[in-house]
């Protein structure tokens, strides 16, 4: 009886375990998706299947304590092309302002249940394409006033092409 116990509570343990490897991100291209400063992958399959490309701020100001890892992101899917989002690590607050400057071309955000993403994504892209870096502003959690964070759009161009490529 404890055998049969063991072996309940052992599927029970790793069948859960099972299905999350089986739906982890999967890198794209060589070097585990290391596109320069930025990540490739996907995840899921068939129409369900979402590849993005991301990036972690070089230098962000001002150093916020208890702060989650800030990222701006490109994703494709089924249904949603080319949708750039920043993921601030921390929760905006109500009506945040938020603008990415890459070289001369300023990019409006708007902020959506705690991300921002933009609408004027061709121009978002060309200029991720053209600049070396990207900044973003914007408002910041109770008590700080404007956070800014630095990207680097090195790889950005090869990342993006593989996502494009991977979710035609």
């Amino acid at each position: 009886m404890k055998t049969i116990r063991t072996a309940i509570a052992s599927i029970a343990i790793l069948t859960p375990l099972a299905a999350m490897a089986a739906s982890s991100p999967t890198p794209l291209g060589p070097n585990k998706g290391v596109y320069g400063d930025w990540i490739a992958a996907t995840y899921g399959t068939g129409s369900s299947k979402i590849c993005y490309a991301f990036t972690k701020p070089m230098h962000s100001s001002p150093v916020l304590s208890h702060r989650g890892m800030p990222m701006l992101t490109v994703s494709e899917r089924h249904g949603s092309r080319d949708e750039i989002s920043i993921t601030p690590g921390y929760d905006y607050p109500a009506k945040a302002s938020v603008t990415m400057h890459a070289g001369k071309s300023a990019i409006p955000f708007y902020v959506q249940d705690n991300i921002a993403f933009t609408g004027h994504v061709p121009d978002a892209l060309a200029a991720f394409k053209r600049q070396n870096t990207a900044t973003a502003t914007s408002s910041g959690p109770s008590g700080v006033r404007t956070v800014t964070d630095s990207f680097s759009l090195r790889g950005f161009t090869a990342a993006y092409t593989a996502i494009v490529k991977a979710c035609p």
